[in-house]
């Protein structure tokens, strides 16, 4: 299974003890990688890497099944990856939570400048990260340890990254259908970082026939950071287990 590092350290040691090897893939300009800090300027340019990654961490480990997980964009990097037949024939199943299949910019202007602001000035910074705006957590210490960790990014939002993330949602939106690999998508009710019912649109239209979805009411954006954190860790595992 593919997942990052840092925060999410205590889930992969979850996962080590149900017997899953974990590997974990900062992209670029993002975690520990190279670049402008949360500066991407294709999502494209990430899905190829993550293919690239994921072809070592196969030859490294041939004939086990792999799985991957992502959350938030990462998950809306996974699903478009998945779209390719040769790299889903690869995979045995993802794991989705919060995933942006469908992202509201913060004004509706920005749909029709950012493909102009992001071209003339695609590092430029706009509105407020989460640590000033919406809440992602109902765990203050979470919270806490999530604005601590060097590697979480806690500035404004780079023009550039906000128009692929939009750009990457909207592909994402159009070609749902064509989704055909076993997942499990899992969303809180309450998330207003992505949207809940984009996941159901994700379940309901894609054309996998192995398909699941969790909702959690009252849960926010970070599920595996909510109170509740440990019930999602035991359903994403169940789910794992009863495919391998």
């Amino acid at each position: 299974m593919s997942i990052g590092r840092g925060r999410y350290s205590d889930f992969a040691k979850k996962l080590n003890a149900s017997g899953y090897k974990v590997y974990g893939l900062d992209w670029i300009g993002h975690g520990g990688s190279d670049g402008l800090h949360a500066y991407v300027h294709s999502l494209d340019d990430v899905v190829i890497d993550m293919k690239a990654f994921l072809t070592k961490v196969l030859k490294e480990n041939p004939g086990l099944p792999c799985f991957l997980f992502g959350h938030s964009t990462g998950a809306a990097i996974i699903l478009k990856a998945m779209l390719d037949p040769a790299f889903e024939r690869l995979i045995e199943g993802i794991v989705l939570t919060s995933p942006a299949v469908r992202v509201q910019p913060s004004h509706s202007i920005f749909l029709v400048l950012a493909p102009i602001i992001s071209f003339l000035f695609p590092r430029y910074q706009l509105s407020a990260a989460n640590k000033n705006g919406i809440a992602v957590s109902r765990d203050p210490e979470a919270l806490l340890a999530k604005y601590s960790d060097p590697l979480v990014y806690t500035g404004s939002i780079r023009v550039r990254t906000g128009y692929e993330l939009l750009r990457l949602s909207s592909y994402l939106q159009q070609h749902l259908r064509s989704i055909t690999v076993p997942f499990l998508v899992l969303h809180g009710t309450e998330d207003a970082v992505t949207d809940p019912e984009a996941s159901m649109k994700l379940y309901e239209e894609a054309s996998s026939i192995d398909k699941s979805i969790k909702l959690y009411p009252n849960l926010l954006h970070d599920i595996l950071f909510e109170p509740e954190h440990r019930i999602v860790e035991k359903d994403i595992i169940d789910w794992l287990n009863s495919r391998t």
